[in-house]
Formats: C-alpha cells, structure tokens, sequence
C-alpha cells in the first residue's frame, strides 16, 4: 500500500495512522475532514503526511480508503469520492453499525460496490478527537469485517492486512449479525450510561449528587463522556435492533423492580449470583485471550 486517505483524523482514523508508522508502513497517509483546525493538529503531531480538502487530489492513486467520520457523514463521503474512485481503490469503514453503511454504499456505489468492505474495530476511548489517538489502540482489540457476496476478495485481504499491521484480530461476519450483537454489548450499555448521567444531572441536588459519587458511578457512567454526536448517529442508524434490546431490558428492571416490592432477597441473590458468575467468567475468558 503506498497511498492510503482517512476521512476524519480523529481517535479511530488517528490511531490507524499511528499504528501503521509505528510498523513503518511505507504509506502516504492522506487526512480529509472538516476542520482545519483538527487537520493541522493532525499534521502537527505527525499523524499524518497531507492534509487536503481537494477530494479528487486526495483520492488520485490511493490504494485504499478508510472512513473513520461518524456514520452519519458516510453517505455524502461516497458521493464525494465516487467520481474520482479508479477500478482498484478500496474503501473501508470503522462505523459501529453495518447494515445501514452497506446499504447505502451500495446505493451509491452501484457498479464499484465490489470495492467495499464494511469494518468495525471494537476499540475506543471515552475521549475523542486526534490528540486522544494512540498508535496501540488495536493491539490485540478485536476487528469485525462485514464482506457480502459481491465483495471483491483482494479488498477483503487488503483492509485484514490493514488493520492486522494495527495489532488487532480480525473476523467476518454478516451485517445483521454484527447489528445485533453490538447493540446488546455496546450500543445499549453507552444508552444507559447516558440516560443516567443525564438523569442525575437534571436533579435539583445534582451537585450534591456527583459530590458523593464514587468509584461504581464513575466505572459505570465512563462511557457517557463519549463523542455526543457519534452515539446519535449510531443509536438511530440501529434503532431496530437497539429498540429490541432496550424492551428486553426493561423486562429485566421490571423483574427486579418486584423482586423489591416483594422483598424477595433470595430472588435478588439468585439473580445476582447469575450475573456476578457471568461476569466474572467473561473477565477470566478475556484475560486468557489477550
């Protein structure tokens, strides 16, 4: 790979950079985005070469093309490479949601949807922006890629290389699966983090509230300081799913909610035990894996 362009320089996109110079990838890495401001940044710590609001210069003879922009921008980012693409660009994404993104690179890449190759790498920060990236942000992380029929397998094997010189573990999955499961393990958890968050700080004791709170709320509530704007277009681009994940908890809260009103303590140890051996079992098992 000798040219690849990253649309927002940000942690995703940034750490990408990081990681590939640490591996001394002889790539050109391009940074495209919004903010001049975030792009000099970028240039100034030296996460990338070029920074460029010229889409068709920065898209001229590069190899590969990678989407770390919050989804919501990803369909006008297609349109905008889309003339200036040649028959052996591909392009890749790092959105937390699959389903939708393929849907509309399809769209909007007709013929070239072939170049596509969906990806998420479950890596992050509660902070954001270029400045928080990190050139081992995937070391040992885990990268999920969505290929469907169609997809070219070149591209596949050129966006795997890409993030396994990142130090991440890379699998495949269909969209669907991948929507699913995400919004029980990380979309949902990043809801209830904020809506507590939110909860507490609409309270007329808030203050008092956050002055006793200690190491169980700031463990749970870490991931409401995530980027706003990222969490809104992933919660709406997989509400579906998020919707069903949402009433199944709910039923949980209600079955705990009469667990109390009976004060059935044996009912609450029970259930408990089950999610504190849970728990711990995925802890052990994460520990074994890295």
């Amino acid at each position: 790979m000798k040219k690849l362009v990253i649309f927002g320089v940000g942690l995703i996109g940034g750490s990408v950079a990081l990681a590939l110079k640490k591996t001394k990838t002889p790539a050109t890495i391009v940074g495209v985005g919004r903010s001049a401001e975030s792009l000099q940044t970028a240039l100034d710590l030296g996460v990338i070469d070029v920074d460029t609001s010229d889409v068709a210069a920065a898209i001229k003879d590069a190899d590969l093309v990678l989407i770390a922009a919050p989804v919501a921008q990803t369909p006008a980012i297609l349109n905008a490479i889309k003339p200036h693409l040649n028959a052996s660009t591909v392009i890749t994404d790092a959105g937390s949601t699959k389903g939708d993104v393929l849907q509309c690179a399809k769209d909007i890449l007709g013929e070239q949807f072939n170049q596509f190759v969906g990806g998420h790498p479950i890596a992050g920060a509660e902070k954001s922006g270029v400045s928080a990236a990190t050139a081992d942000l995937y070391l040992n992380k885990n990268v999920v890629l969505t290929p469907t029929a169609e997809t070219d397998p070149e591209a596949i094997a050129l966006v795997k290389t890409l993030w396994q010189a990142c130090g991440a573990n890379v699998s495949e999955m269909t969209a669907a699966t991948h929507d699913g499961i995400f919004a029980a393990v990380s979309h949902l958890p990043h809801l209830l983090a904020f809506a507590l968050v939110d909860d507490i700080a609409s309270r007329t004791n808030a203050e008092q509230l956050f002055g006793f709170a200690a190491s169980g709320f700031r463990d749970f509530t870490r991931i409401a300081g995530s980027h706003p704007e990222m969490w809104r277009d992933i919660s709406l681009a997989n509400r579906t799913a998020l919707l069903n994940e949402l009433d199944a908890y709910q039923q949980e809260l209600s079955k705990l909610q009469q667990l109390l009103k009976a004060q059935d303590g044996a009912g609450l140890e029970a259930l408990f035990e089950r999610a504190s051996v849970a728990r711990n079992n995925w802890g052990e098992s994460r520990k074994q894996n890295q």
